[in-house]
């Protein structure tokens, strides 16, 4: 009878059982949580994605972007209200957009402790700037000076205009600049950049005129024709100096140009038919606000 009263065995078993009620849970619950860090991966794409959607949009039409971020976020989950998108005026006015992602993030083995569900959060901003680096760029000069560039009220869009290509003030400069000192220069390489863009990024500054190319050759036609009805991006400068291969043109900024057509002037020289236009590129912005001219070029880029 005393033995049978000392015998353990029974404690053995609850406490098994017991903790292997625990671990379950413990196995259920972290299940759950795995669900509710995705949930709240996928609420931070959305909200990511929203706000670059709206910085299209931006500087020019706040209220088209706030527009855009709501759009984007109803088709990728929700979780937005028309308050959760506000702008920022970082370095000009409504140049950012912030939207915030909330969502509910239902439990399912969570429900044993009483947790039918929890809400996950989600914020981004984007911000729309003039870029101090382009990527993509084709080797054509335009004068900062140009009527629609520099005339009253402008930039000017959307106003169709002649782009004279040629002799532009300096010996040996023919509007062509070479945008890789290390490449030989010439007709074949202009061509590759008029087709594809340069293929990397360029900043702001001296860039040596292209003295061994020039406009006349079936390379270079075949790339305007390929480009034709798109967009091309232009260096923008305000200096010419020097003469022959010593000719630099000092770049300030990044215009957009779309290419409706061409013809050969009484020069061998092409005049481009077309006009300046927004356009959103891909760039790299600067941390500060560096005031750099705005002719119509902006990137996009989620911030702080």
């Amino acid at each position: 009878m005393m033995q049978r009263l000392r015998s353990e065995c029974g404690q053995s078993v609850l406490i098994t059982v017991f903790f292997m009620a625990v671990l379950l849970g413990a196995v259920a619950l972290t299940l759950d949580v795995s669900d509710w860090y995705r949930e709240q991966r996928q609420a931070q794409a959305t909200a990511d994605a929203a706000a670059l959607a709206g910085a299209q949009a931006l500087p020019n039409d706040p209220a088209q972007a706030m527009t855009l971020a709501q759009q984007y976020a109803d088709a990728n989950g929700g979780g937005v209200a028309a308050a959760d998108i506000t702008l920022r005026n970082d370095f000009v006015p409504h140049d950012t957009v912030k939207v915030n992602v909330t969502r509910s993030a239902p439990g399912f083995f969570a429900k044993i402790f009483s947790i039918a569900s929890v809400s996950v959060r989600a914020n981004a901003a984007a911000r729309a700037d003039v870029p101090q680096e382009v990527n993509g760029a084709a080797p054509i000069v335009v004068n900062k000076l140009h009527p629609l560039l520099s005339g009253p009220g402008c930039p000017c869009f959307h106003v169709e205009t002649t782009l004279p290509l040629g002799k532009d003030g300096a010996p040996g400069a023919f509007s062509l600049v070479t945008l890789d000192p290390d490449a030989s220069h010439g007709t074949g390489l202009t061509a590759v950049w008029l087709k594809d863009g340069f293929d990397g990024y360029l900043g702001l500054g001296d860039y040596i005129s292209d003295s061994g190319a020039s406009f006349n050759g079936n390379d270079v036609k075949a790339a305007l024709d390929s480009r034709m009805n798109t967009e091309l991006l232009f260096p923008v400068y305000d200096t010419l100096t020097g003469g022959g291969v010593n000719a630099q043109y000092h770049i300030i900024g990044w215009v957009a140009f779309h290419l409706d057509g061409y013809t050969k002037n009484k020069c061998n020289d092409y005049d481009l038919q077309g006009y300046f236009t927004r356009v959103i590129w891909d760039g790299i912005q600067s941390d500060s606000n560096k005031h750099l001219p705005d002719f119509g070029v902006y990137s996009v880029a989620i911030v702080n």
